[in-house]
């Protein structure tokens, strides 16, 4: 269940994840937060800085700078993490995790779950809807981010 601070810092994420699309890029905002206070914000990047693996919680988490613990913070993804990211998530013990939208990419939410992840499902329209339209319109640019390869 989202509360008030969850809806705000989801809204920013989602707000990055639009700022990226406006870029060229892929729609994937993400923030990093220790309680109601925002530590970080970022989106994915890998279109814009011609980097890999610039995905939205990667570039959150790089802009946060070094953390003496992840213990009490959440990350906020407009979009369900890739096993990079939840690798990430794992490494650091972010303890959890707000996904915007899994509709459009079913990511590695039972794999956080069984590191102990609390992971809360959004379910946010404005998240689904830039994503099907990110999706629509530029496929072969999301089959590339999620190393989808057409032969």
């Amino acid at each position: 269940m989202l509360n008030e601070t969850d809806r705000r810092l989801l809204r920013i994420a989602y707000e990055e994840a639009l700022s990226g699309f406006k870029e060229g890029g892929c729609p994937i905002g993400s923030v990093l937060a220790h309680g109601n206070h925002l530590v970080s914000r970022g989106r994915n990047q890998r279109v814009q800085k011609g980097d890999p693996i610039a995905h939205g919680e990667m570039d959150a988490l790089r802009k946060a700078g070094r953390q003496k613990t992840y213990r009490h913070m959440t990350l906020y993804t407009s979009l369900s993490p890739c096993m990079m990211c939840s690798g990430t998530i794992i490494q650091f013990g972010i303890p959890r995790v707000v996904i915007g939208e899994n509709k459009n990419f079913g990511g590695n939410e039972s794999f956080l779950r069984s590191k102990g992840v609390e992971v809360v499902i959004a379910d946010d329209p404005d998240c689904i809807a830039l994503m099907e339209r990110f999706i629509f319109e530029k496929p072969a640019l999301w089959n590339e981010d999620i190393a989808v390869h057409e032969e």
